[in-house]
């Protein structure tokens, strides 16, 4: 059988997917994954087939326009920014995707199947399942990720699950409505593919942790929460010599890295993270990301390091320091560390206050509100508060033990000879 994945976003968005897409191929499916072509190599360096989505998020993200916005947080105008990149490349989307659709048998999307994939496996009459990092479905359990607080009371929790998957799926609807004229297809409702998808009886699955967020699942036969979908490095991957001197000459370094969340002022960024540690008096490992964080001087205590495995990494730092993106704090709780969260945008908020919420970490710090003193007593906190870290290892060890991967992979199984 011949598996079509749709995965878009940054690195932390789309590696779940290659991590779950390697198990399939693993497990014998022909598998290709669909995305921008920044993770041409990180998918075929997992023996996939690569679908090139003919799109750079890498240099969009990396903009003055993205940047500012990213920065200011303000989810609206990121949604309206996506809304009007959307529109601006529907028609060569429509174009261009369904060559790589070409052959599936089945078809596995999470918000990536918003913009065309599961109006693809519709025309195909193919199965979908959908395959998603966060929570979607309404639940009266806790509000959605773009909430302003964890819960709102039962009613509004449904109610903000509703509300984000309008937002997500009116970001997107441009590409599908002309991916929908050009296959011949009806338009889809203004609700978009939710009560299609939910009258079909179309499988859900959650990439996460039921330890870290409780499961609110409404159909056991439908709708599985895995556990997290985590990609090991390549086999030939080997860290760089000066990283491995590094963390060889001295005690275990704080991790900080904010990913793809660029900064208008690199440079400032910088100079704030040296005094943050220098006040905390530690050791630091400083990822420059695409926003090119850097400083032309380093203290010996300091390592600037490019892309490296976190499942490598992590497991030696004291604690990690990041945007609170899903893939970078799945990295970091399951290495069992304390994890101090500065969120910018999006979803981020959401697993910042999760991890502060389980006592695995402080309270999240915004982007807007970061200061050289408040990361330093962050940092100070989770290296040195041992109820923490004792949770945190706790926690991580938890995780370890499932098998989110292999878990997907076999509901996949089950689900396609329904």
């Amino acid at each position: 059988m011949t598996i079509v994945i749709a995965a878009s976003g940054t690195r932390g968005d789309v590696q779940p997917y290659v991590a779950l897409g390697k198990g399939l191929k693993d497990a014998g499916y022909a598998v290709r994954v669909v995305s921008s072509d920044d993770f041409r190599s990180l998918i075929e360096e997992a023996g996939l087939e690569f679908g090139s989505m003919g799109s750079s998020v890498e240099q969009m993200l990396d903009s003055p326009e993205w940047r500012e916005v990213v920065e200011g947080g303000n989810f609206l105008k990121i949604l309206g920014r996506m809304t009007a990149e959307m529109k601006r490349r529907a028609q060569h989307l429509a174009r261009l995707m369904p060559a790589l659709y070409d052959g599936a048998e089945m078809i596995v999307a999470g918000l990536g199947g918003l913009g065309g994939a599961f109006s693809i496996a519709e025309k195909l009459g193919v199965p979908a399942i959908q395959a998603y990092v966060l929570p979607l479905n309404p639940t009266g359990a806790y509000a959605s990720p773009i909430a302003p607080a964890d819960s709102l009371g039962g009613t509004l929790n449904r109610l903000s699950f509703d509300v984000m998957r309008q937002a997500l799926w009116q970001s997107t609807r441009s590409a599908d409505v002309t991916l929908r004229r050009e296959l011949g297809m009806r338009r889809a409702s203004f609700w978009g593919p939710y009560r299609r998808l939910r009258k079909t009886r179309t499988p859900a699955l959650y990439g996460y942790s039921r330890h870290v967020l409780p499961t609110a699942e409404r159909s056991a036969d439908l709708e599985a929460t895995t556990g997290f979908w985590m990609l090991d490095p390549p086999a030939t991957w080997t860290p760089p010599v000066e990283l491995v001197e590094f963390l060889r000459t001295g005690p275990s370094p704080v991790y900080i890295g904010f990913g793809s969340m660029g900064s208008r002022n690199p440079e400032e960024a910088a100079q704030l993270i040296l005094k943050a540690l220098a006040l905390s008096g530690q050791r630091g490992i400083l990822a420059t990301g695409w926003g090119g964080l850097h400083a032309a001087d380093l203290p010996d205590s300091v390592c600037v390091i490019r892309a490296v495995p976190h499942r490598w990494l992590f497991p030696q730092m004291a604690a990690v320091v990041h945007h609170g993106g899903v893939g970078t704090t799945a990295a970091g709780l399951q290495a069992g560390l304390p994890s101090i969260v500065i969120p910018f945008m999006a979803d981020q908020p959401f697993w910042g206050r999760r991890v502060a919420a389980m006592g695995v970490g402080p309270v999240p710090i915004p982007r807007k509100r970061l200061t050289a003193e408040n990361l330093a007593r962050a940092i100070t906190q989770a290296v040195t508060d041992q109820p923490m870290r004792r949770r945190a290892a706790d926690l991580g060890e938890k995780i370890r033990a499932e098998d989110g991967v292999g878990h997907a992979v076999a509901l996949i199984r089950r689900w396609s000879t329904r």
